[in-house]
């Protein structure tokens, strides 16, 4: 069986945490939700750092912990990277990196010249950790968890510790291991935009329970969404550089239903990328509308309207093709329009982000 089978049960003073989830085997899914949700203590029952005494974790079909089972932290296959990067102040970086290996065999450790490589920390290794920057120990950090050649990655909102500078810095590297990276990697996080940027598959953590699963593009489409997002709702579409328009550094990129311009990044032709569009940048309207600035508006179907945050806003579901869309407006602007599930409109994008 592929991919990682997670059910917990736990409960402490003031609070349960109570998880059945199905996970896939590849790519990254972040578990999402505010502080004190329980992505935490998820991550570290799945660790074997918390021992949930109901509870049963499978990798790929192996058992790690059941009513049978118990596999203690230093004996499963993964890599846990941690909010603050704990490193040997006594020892230089490359030290740090070899300090773990010891838990290897030989043969695995070829991967640490290849985890140098991948986070591109080849000029820090004679430093010391009091001469990094938070980035850059970060980092570091990131590596010595890769070079264990772990079957599963764990990283607890490894960029928290670190301010906007550093976080800019260090996001390209994340990128970098997202699409190289031939592993399950869980990434918890309460920053949409992280998680926007990085995952593949999203967990919404609430309370203690996983109030939602799945696909991170179909998931945060939802208008049911159980977490308020407010001004970060949206959906993350991937697409592909199509065509530039180099006078006016702007580049079009095609979506499954359509294509949006957007500033030029440098992409070449034929390049994945990912855009982000936020519901409050979504307006809609009947027919198309001309001799105005918007130059993204693409035809829709409309699939559901539902009761925003305030009363006075409606968040709506579309469907651009076969990709997922929200529009925020007033409750009054729907009603002028006549707007009802089923009904072809045009959506206008004031803008897209393009994220990765």
């Amino acid at each position: 069986m592929s991919g990682i089978q997670a059910r917990f049960q736990l409960d402490w003073p003031g609070f349960t945490l109570d998880v059945d989830l199905d996970l896939p085997a590849r790519g990254v899914t972040a578990l999402f939700g505010h502080s004190g949700s329980g992505k935490t203590t998820l991550l570290r029952c799945i660790a074997g750092l918390e021992r949930a005494p109901l509870g049963r974790i499978t990798v790929n079909g192996e058992v790690w912990q059941d009513n049978k089972h118990w596999l203690p932290t230093h004996q499963r296959p993964l890599g846990y990277v941690f909010q603050e990067a704990s490193l040997f102040p006594h020892l230089t970086v490359l030290g740090n990196l070899r300090y773990g290996l010891k838990r290897t065999s030989e043969a695995q450790r070829v991967s640490l010249d290849a985890a140098i490589e991948l986070l591109g920390i080849g000029h820090l290794l004679e430093r010391k950790p009091d001469r990094l920057s938070g980035g850059e120990r970060q980092r570091v950090s990131m590596a010595r968890a890769l070079a264990l050649s772990p079957r599963l990655l764990l990283m607890d909102e490894p960029l928290a510790a670190l301010d906007l500078k550093r976080k800019q810095e260090i996001l390209p590297y994340l990128e970098r291991l997202h699409r190289e990276l031939d592993m399950p990697v869980l990434y918890v996080s309460h920053s949409p935009d992280e998680v926007a940027r990085l995952a593949d598959h999203i967990v919404v953590m609430e309370a203690g329970r996983a109030v939602a699963a799945g696909p991170l593009t179909e998931t945060l489409a939802r208008v049911d969404l159980p977490i308020h997002l407010g001004e970060d709702a949206g959906v993350v579409l991937d697409a592909v550089v199509a065509e530039r328009d180099a006078p006016w550094h702007l580049a079009r990129v095609e979506f499954p239903g359509g294509s949006l311009w957007v500033r030029d990044a440098g992409h070449a032709l034929g390049d994945a990328v990912r855009v982000r569009i936020l519901a409050r940048d979504v307006s809609i309207a009947l027919v198309p509308v001309h001799g105005i600035s918007i130059q993204n508006c693409l035809p829709a179907t409309l699939e559901q309207i539902a009761t925003d945050h305030h009363p006075a806003l409606a968040l709506l579901r579309l469907k651009v093709g076969s990709s997922p869309m929200l529009a925020r407006l007033t409750q009054r602007s729907a009603a002028g329009l006549g707007l009802m599930p089923g009904m072809a409109v045009w959506v206008q994008i004031k803008a897209v982000a393009l994220i990765g």
